[in-house]
């Protein structure tokens, strides 16, 4: 079954608004960031929001790739995943990041449940086009988000690792950002929340590096193009990007090292830069 939950905010009896809202971090940028963030977390948990957090992991899939004499190659900015990479891909992801972040939040006082997309069949997949050239990379075609829904019914924060699995029974490498739009667009959230190490796409305006508080799809492309988003930037940007799926209308680019990031952002704060996808 295939659940797309109406609402993604619960009135309270007072009246005021608590928000579900969907999170997506790098597993390393997570293990960086400060005690605060993990403390702004369970706060929101306590007062009645539901973060439901999907992370990755590359570097340390690399490295453990490294370590086991597994060579890592990209097709076309994804990682070309063999049967021997996959069981790598699957212990990183779903075994070692995921229960580090697990105990990071439950260090700061929160509650967390870590699962991965083969869990219950919570992320569907199918092979992506270049099947051939790229190996087990998989497509999400649908989220199960009565599970999700489920977890943070019990009480707990879902820590989703980006692994789907098919009918069969096989599994697939999911793209962290690809997998956290398609988390978000199922449980009918309408906006995204990307942590990273930046403070969002900046722009020299007048001589000075400025953050720019909204930006379209396009115009990204544009400054890509123009040079103006360059080198380690454009991946970032691209990731977002990735995560603008079905119903999500907008990302937020912010810097997990900000204090109460979180609590600003989900209060209406203008902070970090907003993608936008025009209509």
């Amino acid at each position: 079954m295939n659940s797309t939950l109406p609402n993604s905010s619960t009135a309270t009896e007072a009246g005021t608004e608590k928000q579900m809202f969907v999170m997506k971090c790098g597993g390393s940028t997570l293990a960086a960031l400060p005690e605060s963030f993990f403390s702004d977390l369970r706060d929101l948990q306590s007062s009645g929001n539901s973060p439901v957090i999907v992370h990755g992991g590359g570097p340390a899939i690399s490295e453990n790739l490294a370590k086991l004499g597994i060579e890592t190659e990209f097709v076309d900015g994804l990682r070309k995943t063999t049967e021997p990479v996959l069981d790598v891909v699957e212990m990183v992801l779903a075994g070692s990041i995921n229960k580090q972040i697990v105990r990071l939040i439950q260090r700061a006082g929160g509650r967390a449940l870590g699962v991965s997309g083969v869990d219950g069949g919570l992320i569907q997949a199918k092979p992506v086009s270049n099947h051939a050239q790229i190996g087990w990379v998989g497509h999400v075609t649908s989220v199960q988000a009565e599970i999700i829904q489920g977890i943070v019914n019990m009480g707990y924060m879902p820590v989703i690792a980006p692994v789907g699995v098919d009918a069969s029974g096989q599994r697939y490498n999911i793209n962290a950002d690809t997998a956290a739009g398609a988390v978000a667009s199922h449980l009918g959230v309408k906006r995204m929340i990307v942590v990273t190490d930046v403070p969002g796409i900046m722009r020299t305006i007048g001589g000075q590096k400025k953050v720019l508080p909204s930006v379209s799809v396009q115009e990204i492309e544009d400054m890509i193009q123009t040079g103006e988003i360059y080198g380690g930037m454009i991946p970032k940007v691209r990731a977002a990007i990735a995560c603008i799926h079905g119903e999500v209308r907008e990302v937020i680019i912010v810097d997990g090292s900000e204090p109460q990031i979180l609590s600003r952002v989900l209060g209406g704060e203008t902070i970090g830069t907003r993608i936008v996808r025009m209509q």
